[in-house]
């Protein structure tokens, strides 16, 4: 019995070290603000940008969801469901290209820029180290 206790402890403590960890967290935000912006972009297509070209796919009276193909093909559903795959896909590219130029510009930043005095001394070395290369050549075709 006692030991069945301490393997649920484990494993509860093993799952709250899981679910508490910064990743899991930030999915859990992630998906939770993800589900919100899906119904804002669902109701801007079904609102405000379905009724602008419901005039130009309507047939015959009929409204642009309630177009279909045959005994149950909704497709003026599926071509909403098209609209709010494409927002969202413009949203995200959008976003991630932001991030992606963020991190750029702060992994430049965290680099740390090189000591002059150190920067000088490679310098010199390399003009020693052609100097005395020069002198070695010349001194092979004199002897």
């Amino acid at each position: 019995m006692a030991r069945a206790r301490r393997r649920a402890s484990g494993f509860f403590k093993d799952f709250q070290d899981f679910a508490l960890k910064g990743n899991v967290v930030d999915l859990a935000i992630a998906v939770i603000i993800g589900g919100a912006f899906g119904k804002i972009v669902t109701s801007f297509v079904q609102d405000v940008i379905m009724p602008l070209i419901n005039p130009l796919v309507s047939l015959a009276g009929k409204d642009w969801r309630t177009i279909t193909i045959g005994p149950g093909i909704k497709i003026g559903e599926f071509i909403g469901a098209i609209v709010d795959f494409v927002i969202i896909a413009l949203v995200l590219f959008v976003a991630i290209q932001a991030l992606q130029k963020f991190k750029r510009k702060e992994e430049v930043a965290d680099e740390p820029l090189p000591d002059p005095s150190l920067v000088a001394q490679e310098r010199l070395t390399g003009a020693l180290d052609r100097l005395n290369q020069t002198l070695e050549t010349r001194n092979n075709q004199v002897l």
